[in-house]
């Protein structure tokens, strides 16, 4: 059957050549999301197996976060940054769960993230879920658990507030739009676990501190373990530290 599925999937990518989204060249069979060169050359962070990074740092002057990591670096107009456009506005899902594997499988090689046991997703409200169809963080969060072998939650958090978009505040704007924008439907749920909050893209961490926050103040700061992961981070953030 593996044999047949993978005759399938060349004949499939022969008739119309998947395409890797950061250098354009076609994707053979076995490749998925981007080709083995730009894989080999991605701008990891390398966040992924250090306890202590600049996003452990960031988050810390805000709240107890245990663990913090992102793949990969994100520049604005730089190349990578197609990958989280394709599934942020172009309708490709598919390509936000196989980076949520790919982020999984890092979290997982690392071994600071062995104890996770809940994956949950930075919830999109409702009126912009139905406006795009999908939450991309959803499809991250469920890659991220299948390779981690944790639960992924997607109903536990919510977004109350039909908050504007982020993408063109200045930081201070940033902060104020999310202030009070999640609620927690049964913080009894989440006591006692290690939660791996997850997003796309960490910018200043407004959303992400929100959101944990939220967790955090419903169950009790004793009774829960917080840490984030996230596909891509700005390179500002070492600026900003």
């Amino acid at each position: 059957m593996s044999i047949f599925k993978s005759y399938a999937s060349a004949l499939v990518n022969l008739m119309v050549p998947r395409l890797c989204p950061v250098c354009h060249v076609a994707l053979d069979y076995d490749e998925t999301l981007v080709c083995r060169d730009c894989r080999e050359h991605a701008p990891v962070t390398g966040f992924c197996r250090d306890a202590w990074n600049p996003m452990v740092e960031r988050l810390e002057a805000f709240l107890p976060v245990y663990r913090a990591a992102a793949l990969l670096w994100y520049n604005d107009g730089g190349r990578w940054r197609r990958i989280i456009h394709h599934f942020k506005y172009e309708d490709k899902w598919y390509m936000a769960r196989l980076a949520g594997e790919w982020l999984g499988e890092a979290l997982d090689e690392s071994e600071l993230f062995a104890d996770v046991d809940k994956v949950i997703p930075v919830p999109l409200h409702w009126r912009k879920r139905i406006s795009r169809g999908y939450n991309q963080s959803e499809y991250i969060a469920a890659g991220v658990a299948s390779v981690l072998g944790a639960e992924a939650d997607f109903r536990s958090v919510r977004r109350k507030v039909n908050n504007p978009s982020q993408t063109l505040n200045s930081a201070m704007q940033r902060w104020n739009n999310v202030d009070g924008i999640f609620e927690v439907r049964n913080p009894d749920a989440l006591r006692g676990r290690h939660i791996l909050l997850v997003d796309d893209v960490f910018t200043t961490g407004a959303t992400v501190v929100s959101c944990a926050d939220t967790i955090l103040r419903s169950t009790g700061i004793e009774n829960v373990k917080i840490s984030v992961a996230t596909f891509a981070v700005a390179r500002k953030l070492v600026d900003i530290l």
